[in-house]
């Protein structure tokens, strides 16, 4: 039996509520509370492994043939369908029923032509973004954008990307959709003011709007030349490709000239287009024409959005992309990953490696104690920008280290994968050619041995940085002030200028003192650097080599590997066993060239193994391709995870695309060094959310193994704050330290304490003793730790785990956790805009006996007394079962329930748990249901829940033809709410 509930308490809150709400029903679900809980918590651990993609086909285009592969869209994005189709195409019939442009392709066209129809509320058109993967086919997509506008009369179009190269790319695009015709204009190959061109696509790079140019004595910049072109009434299309570049929209030049230019452009018909595009919320600043923030909408201002959503969590980001397609400003698709495979291989470290890693450790430990003991010794005042270069070397240097440890372990997989008739792509992003060219300088040109870019990263930093005196600014400041007033003085022969020369004959001596002790200063602190530069030469006998380099002497040399990187030159082994430098550049071709005839090698068999890095993640495709001859299934190996998820997907991109044989296999190498998991836990955090905004579910890319990694959140912090209480003893922790520890926790306590302040984690202050860095970020720890000898490392990051895991666990356990956008069963399909539902935990008398009989394994049931039987325990049952339908149980047992007294409402003590749901398009109302929920429950809390049917399908997707009737039927008298997608809800208690 159920009872409908209001939403709200009072008539004030059932005022701020009522313009949601429509329906109000009840449902009742039997279930035990402990087995309730039991399931919850089956249910979380298991989300992460749904099925989270679902074959891909265009729900109301019906034009065009099919994509020559399988491609995929997320389930949550999948829940809810695109907006009917209004606009009519132009493109001609032949180059459709071509198959010129596939049915993906044409969809996309049509649905940003239609919305490119809508003028927004401050009155700019609005806008669309393409949020295709890698195979899509995002070139062609927007090739027919532009033929489409110019069949429609719009002769120009303005299309901007990351290199000038890329113009042939968008020209090699508009031949192969049938548009020969429409010239391109590379914007870098036309003088400043020129605006000859009448009419094609002018190319740019986002760089170039930031040009300028002062021929001539007049100030003339690409903007200004841009804008002269378009004219002032422009209503043509303007493409922003791989869009996330401008990402920075508020902080850079280029990213205020990308919204400078919409801004100028208010008619124009604006474009987004990237796989990688809205990897962070905050990342969408330029994306100004979705109409999601500004005049008439919920959020005031850009920064408005960006509170609310990162406010709510992952899951608010999945809801803005639903909101987005739904809305038709949006569509994502990506390459099956039907065949893929992925691991992460956790690779050992070798005794011999943990050595040279522990004395490197203790070096920077000395080191960071000989350079704040000189800038003591020189009574230096400011050293922010000490401390600056001293921990961005300390992180690139421990990054050198991790990338090596990582070497022999891949060479031996690569060796075995290219026996099994495989081929090897392996990514990285450093090169360490700066160190090698750095050697090369201090030898004249002459190299006759590897170099280790650790070494140099060390070396460098003493070198450049080590204080050997003040501030100039801080040092002379004074002296000069007391020589001009003299000077004053003894022009106005004034009678004090005989004094002050007394005094200054004084302070001459002074100086003279001064300038003796400040010699000896030098000397020592000389002394003190060349002490550590001799160190640091010592240690570099037993560390690691530049990691490309040895990785290409070992699988054979530049015979063997195609390099696609961005130097100019590597050190390479000879036949005879000499070791030289040598320019990659070829007869007949320049370095600009070079990766492309390496592409070839690899693609045509030549070469079975290649290493990109970063320089070469754009533009290039490494896949088994159908056209080539090398179609061996490809391993990509990483083993230098990139910074950002844009860069790790462009990386991954090259692999992984259309028209292959195989899939490829990825493989992600992570060396057992807990400080690595800092480079791990940035590429997680970045392709978790990457997954939500992109493609709209944060499970998209296959980043669940790498989730364990993700540690820059709420729960990080909270762990950081708990470990480094406990370790300074101000708490008494409630996780134990890792029991393996040599010496016992004592032991652990009291080498991580020391350790902390070796890495400057803790700091000795004056007046509160050994304390934490007032910014101590999880970024900054993560990278500190790397300082740690390997067991200190690796048992401190254990501890830090646990403490973690502790707290996920706990908020778990008290519904807190954010899990995003759930699934959960329903009973039956109501899709309802505002409800409130009670669920009955409870279980009568006669059930409860009837699973009692019925169970058969040794830990499942109830709890037992074995002093009372069966029918002793119906009455007590019974009473309390009626009881605690309308009474906290508490009450029952107590007399009295402490949270009742005080005024809240026990939900752990009632048999009936309150739910109130509030579904639909909920990103125009945000705002307002947040405010409203806050008020009402007295918590931030708003769980995003995705309901499905026993039959397994999706709310809203099987009664979506029926939903009107159903409104109709129930509600004669009210306006019902026209329902023209299915619906994701808000569910809080």
């Amino acid at each position: 039996m159920g009872y409908v509930g209001d939403l709200c308490s009072s008539s004030a809150q059932a005022a701020q509520i009522e313009a949601f709400v429509f329906l109000s029903v009840t449902q009742r679900l039997h279930a035990q509370p402990e087995e309730e809980e039991e399931v919850e918590e089956e249910e979380t651990e298991e989300l992460g492994h749904a099925d989270t993609y679902a074959e891909y086909k265009p729900s109301k285009s019906t034009i065009g043939r099919s994509h020559p592969d399988l491609v995929v869209e997320t389930n949550t994005l999948s829940s809810v369908p695109p907006p009917d189709i209004t606009y009519t195409l132009s493109i001609p019939v032949q180059i459709i029923n071509g198959g010129l442009l596939s049915a993906l392709q044409l969809e996309a066209i049509i649905y940003a032509c239609q919305q490119h129809e809508v003028i927004l509320q401050n009155n700019q058109r609005a806008g669309f973004l393409i949020g295709d993967g890698a195979g899509v086919g995002k070139g062609r997509t927007v090739a027919g954008i532009i033929l489409e506008n110019y069949l429609k009369g719009r002769k120009k179009a303005l299309w901007f990307s990351v290199s000038n190269d890329l113009k042939y790319d968008a020209e090699r695009d508009l031949q192969d959709i049938g548009a020969p015709n429409i010239l391109v204009h590379a914007l870098n190959k036309i003088k400043y003011g020129d605006t000859a061109t009448s009419e094609g696509v002018l190319f740019a790079t986002y760089s170039a709007l930031i040009g300028e140019s002062q021929a001539g004595g007049q100030l003339r910049t690409r903007l200004k030349q841009i804008l002269d072109w378009c004219g002032s009434d422009f209503d043509g299309v303007i493409i922003f490709d791989e869009c996330h570049k401008a990402k920075n929209a508020t902080s850079t030049k280029m990213g205020k000239a990308v919204l400078d230019l919409q801004n100028k452009l208010p008619l124009a018909r604006v474009v987004y287009a990237s796989a990688t595009g809205a990897s962070e919320p905050k990342n969408m600043i330029y994306m100004s024409r979705l109409g999601i923030w500004g005049e008439g909408t919920p959020f005031r201002a850009f920064e408005d959005f960006l509170h609310a959503i990162e406010k709510r969590g992952v899951g608010a980001m999945e809801i803005v992309a639903m909101d987005m397609k739904v809305s038709g400003m949006y569509i994502a698709r990506q390459l099956s990953f039907s065949g893929v495979s992925f691991r992460i291989e956790e690779i050992g470290l070798d005794d011999d490696f943990k050595v040279v890693y522990n004395k490197a450790a203790k070096l920077v430990s000395i080191a960071l104690a000989v350079f704040t003991q000189a800038a003591d010794l020189l009574g230096m005042m400011s050293r922010k920008s000490l401390w600056g270069q001293f921990w961005s070397s300390h992180q690139r240097f421990f990054k050198y280290l991790c990338i090596a440890a990582k070497v022999r372990r891949l060479v031996e997989l690569a060796k075995k994968e290219l026996e099994a008739g495989k081929c090897v792509v392996i990514g990285l992003q450093s090169t360490g050619e700066a160190r090698t060219r750095e050697v090369l300088d201090e030898n004249d040109g002459h190299l006759d041995k590897f170099v280790s870019a650790a070494e140099g990263v060390f070396q460098s930093l003493v070198q450049k940085h080590f204080p050997l005196e003040k501030d100039r600014r801080e040092k002379g400041a004074g002296s000069k002030r007391k020589r001009r007033s003299l000077l004053v003085l003894l022009h106005m022969k004034h009678p004090e200028a005989v004094h002050c020369i007394a005094h200054s004959f004084k302070d001459f001596v002074y100086s003279f003192l001064n300038n003796f002790k400040q010699i000896s200063l030098c000397t020592r602190l000389e002394e003190m650097k060349q002490d550590l530069l001799n160190k640091i030469s010592e240690l570099g006998k037993e560390l690691p080599l530049n990691t490309l380099d040895e990785l290409i002497d070992k699988f054979g040399g530049p015979e063997k590997v195609s390099e696609m990187t961005g130097r100019k030159g590597r050190v390479v082994r000879r036949p005879d066993g000499s070791v030289r430098y040598e320019s990659r550049a070829e007869q007949g071709h320049t370095i600009d060239h070079i990766n492309i005839k390496e592409k070839d090698r690899f693609m045509n068999e030549d070469k079975l193994v290649a290493i990109i890095s970063e320089a070469a993640s754009s533009g290039i495709s490494l896949q088994a391709d159908r056209r080539v001859k090398n179609q061996r299934r490809r391993v990509h190996m990483t083993l230098e995870l990139p910074w950002s998820a844009d860069r790790a997907i462009q990386q991954f991109g090259r692999t992984h695309r259309s028209n292959q044989v195989t899939a490829p296999e990825y493989i992600f190498l992570i060396s057992e060094l807990a400080g690595e998991r800092r480079f791990a836990s940035i590429v997680a955090k970045r392709l978790e959310s990457l997954g939500a905004l992109t493609h709209g579910d944060r499970r998209a890319t296959e980043s669940r193994d790498l989730s364990k990694y993700n540690f820059e959140n709420k729960y990080g912090t909270k762990a950081l704050d708990k470990i480094t209480k406990a370790i300074l003893g101000h708490i008494e922790s409630k996780v134990p330290p890792p029991k393996d520890y040599p010496g016992g926790d004592a032991m652990f306590f009291t080498e991580m304490k020391q350790g902390m302040i070796d890495v400057g984690i803790f700091c000795k202050e004056s007046r509160f003793g050994i304390s934490p860095e007032k910014d101590c970020s999880i970024t900054k720890f993560l990278n500190r730790i790397l300082g740690l000898e390997v067991h200190k490392q690796n048992s401190l990051f254990q501890y830090f785990t646990d403490n973690f895991d502790y707290l996920i666990e706990k908020d778990k356990k008290d519904g807190k956790y954010d899990m995003g956008i759930l699934g959960k069963e329903a009973l039956y399909s109501i899709i309802i805009y505002c409800f409130t539902y009670f669920v009955d935990r409870g279980m009568p008398w006669e059930e409860a006996l009837k699973k009692a009989e019925t169970l058969s394994e040794p830990d499942e049931g109830f709890y037992l007394s074995h002093k009372v039987t069966p029918e002793e325990a119906k009455d007590s049952w019974e009473t309390q079962f009626k009881f605690s339908f309308r009474k906290c149980s508490h009450a029952n047992w107590n007399g009295r329930c402490k949270k009742v007294d005080e005024g809240h409402e026990c939900l752990q003590g009632m048999r009936l748990r309150q739910y109130h749901v509030l579904c639909g398009a909920l990103l125009c109302v945000w705002k307002r249901v947040a405010d409203v929920v806050a008020d009402i429950t007295n918590s931030s809390i708003l769980q995003i829940v995705r309901l499905k049917t026993r039959e397994h399908k999706q709310v809203g997707e099987c009664l979506q033809e029926h939903l009107q009737q159903i409104f109709l039927s129930l509600f004669l008298t009210r306006n019902p709410y026209t329902l023209s997608h299915p619906f994701f809800i808000f569910c809080f208690q």
